[in-house]
């Protein structure tokens, strides 16, 4: 996810969306170089440039979905001095500890917060977001489950692909199908962030598919607004 999101900053900027948005986009682009890094060099240093902004995303993601229904270009700087305050702590002691496990958790933990203020805002606020909403959510956690499954049974499924045609051996490389999935859910979920917070402030978001394949949000102020 590297170029679909640069655009999504560009239109962002366009359409005078609030800065938090644009960053969603531009973030969402550094974890897509920081991880063509990392699997094109295998070096540390280009790991952690794959890691660690998947924490400052989904640190941005979640003050996004937290400040939905705020008044326009409000800033909530508590809630901005606790995730700056988490991705400190988080990165200092993944840089110590070295543990994958941490960082996963520390992943999990963002993403089960998004998971749940989703599920509210589609449940209790915007009900007819629940295609988007929901889509945008298993798509992302059907990676984040692969991820696990490649982790956990790394040896196994490497046995496995020995034994089969290589096409079923390409089709069980859950790692790269945790790239694509989560990468599209989180694009997704930006769009659905941007369209509840569109929504409130009294626009008229419409999800519209590019060349006929790629979603993008366009929308326009109601009138007398």
């Amino acid at each position: 996810m590297i170029i679909p999101p640069i655009f999504g900053a560009i239109q962002s900027v366009r359409d005078g969306l609030e800065k938090r948005y644009i960053a969603s986009y531009l973030a969402l682009t550094v974890v897509g170089m920081g991880s063509w890094c990392f699997h094109m060099t295998l070096k540390y240093e280009m790991q952690l440039l794959d890691e660690l902004p998947m924490i400052y995303s989904c640190c941005i993601f979640v003050y996004c979905m937290f400040e939905c229904f705020k008044m326009k270009n409000s800033v909530n700087y508590h809630l901005l001095f606790i995730l700056v305050l988490f991705s400190l702590i988080v990165t200092t002691v993944y840089l110590k500890v070295k543990e994958p496990i941490f960082h996963q958790v520390m992943y999990g933990m963002l993403v089960f917060t998004l998971v749940l203020r989703s599920i509210y805002i589609v449940t209790w606020v915007y009900p007819w977001l629940r295609g988007l909403g929901y889509t945008s959510l298993g798509i992302f956690l059907m990676g984040f489950l692969l991820w696990n499954i490649d982790n956990i049974f790394c040896d196994s499924l490497r046995n496995f692909r020995k034994k089969v045609p290589p096409i079923i051996g390409v089709a069980t490389q859950f790692h790269a199908w945790w790239h694509i999935l989560t990468g599209l859910g989180s694009y997704l979920h930006i769009l659905f962030s941007l369209y509840t917070r569109t929504l409130y402030l009294r626009y008229r978001p419409k999800v519209k598919f590019l060349f006929g394949i790629w979603p993008v949000i366009l929308f326009e102020p109601l009138r007398n607004h």
